[in-house]
């Protein structure tokens, strides 16, 4: 097959996803007609992405300024792991409006840009797993290892920097094949011809090398982080089944939800990736309203999953009683603080909190 596919499969939005490794299947044997899924596309996409990264924007600047205005929070691994993960979802979220673009009439931003754009994507997709994984381990520690998590906290702050940094690097070497194949390419569609942005791996790479790419992001991505975290989640429960300390429930409810919901909305979107990568080992759809149905399917799911980047600050602000204060503390602080300037007086004290407000990061 060559670098570029036939015109018979031009239309087909699964080649614009920036999500998709496998994104030059060869479905000209079909001789199907897309332009369906590519008019969803053009309807679906944009107001849903503009969506996100306006409300995502906000919500993870919220998080980042509480954090960073409240550094004496930085006290717990997991409020490390979670300021790590908002600047995750933050790097997601410029590139949103670049794929909105796109998906209203062509890239019309370069190949650099593609190629950024696309590696952001999974830089973030795996972070936010791995990050999501050492808290899900840090609150094993905490709940079961009590005694020993009171022991060793310098040790485990320490940790904690150290697994951040392991965990960007990792997500910087599993997005290496976006830097490496991301393009700009041409299509041909019913409108015209544009340009889109692909994952586009030659053919002299092989379908084993494809299927291989998209099989170990998957792992790494998804399949190795949730066993983790049912383990580690799994030992929590148990554990907090024989206690009746009711601070210790309060502190996992923030956790669970927030990993409830990245489960929720990675979990569909990984299936389809599985099903894609079937598709490139072996082709699987044959069928040209299976295809249009699969594709369309592909399209919301992946919606679907970027909303983990918008969700998470809510979690945080509607869930955790002790972040809503924070925040609000600090803007009535900001606002005293410009009035106090106004009128050229000092306003005594500061919106600091105390050794006990962060001994419990997450409490609600």
């Amino acid at each position: 097959m060559d670098d570029f596919e036939t015109d018979s499969v031009s239309e087909d939005p699964l080649y614009d996803d920036p999500t998709a490794s496998t994104a030059d299947y060869d479905y000209s044997d079909l001789m199907c007609d897309l332009s369906p899924v590519r008019a969803f596309r053009q309807a679906y996409e944009p107001p849903l992405f503009w969506m996100i990264a306006v409300v995502g924007f906000l919500g993870n600047m919220a998080v980042v300024w509480i954090y960073l205005n409240y550094r004496r929070r930085l006290k717990t691994m997991t409020d490390v792991f979670l300021l790590n993960l908002a600047v995750a979802d933050l790097l997601f979220l410029v590139t949103l409006p670049l794929w909105a673009a796109e998906a209203s009439s062509s890239w019309t931003f370069g190949a650099a840009v593609c190629k950024m754009t696309s590696a952001v994507y999974k830089v973030n997709l795996f972070s936010s797993t791995l990050l999501l994984t050492c808290i899900s381990v840090d609150r094993y520690v905490v709940i079961v290892q009590t005694t020993k998590a009171r022991n060793l906290q310098a040790q485990r702050r320490r940790c904690a920097r150290l697994a951040c940094a392991v965990v960007w690097l990792t997500a910087l070497l599993l997005a290496t094949p976006e830097l490496a194949f991301a393009t700009v390419a041409p299509a041909q569609t019913a409108e015209g011809p544009v340009d889109f942005c692909r994952m586009l791996i030659p053919a002299r790479v092989g379908r084993s090398t494809k299927t291989a790419t998209l099989s170990l992001q998957v792992l790494m991505g998804f399949c190795l982080p949730f066993t983790v975290m049912a383990i580690c989640y799994g030992a929590v429960v148990a554990t907090l089944l024989k206690t009746r300390s009711f601070q210790k429930h309060k502190a996992m409810r923030v956790v669970l939800a927030v990993v409830a919901v990245f489960l929720l909305t990675q979990l569909p979107h990984n299936a389809v990736l599985v099903t894609e990568a079937a598709q490139a080992a072996d082709a699987t759809i044959t069928d040209c309203q299976q295809l249009k149905a699969f594709l369309t399917a592909g399209q919301v799911l992946k919606g679907v999953a970027y909303l983990h980047a918008c969700l998470n600050p809510f979690l945080y602000a509607f869930v955790g009683v002790r972040f809503r204060r924070d925040l609000l503390q600090l803007v009535r602080f900001r606002s005293r603080r410009r009035t106090s300037t106004i009128s050229g007086k000092s306003t005594p004290g500061s919106a600091r909190v105390s050794d006990s407000d962060t001994s419990q990061a997450l409490s609600l």
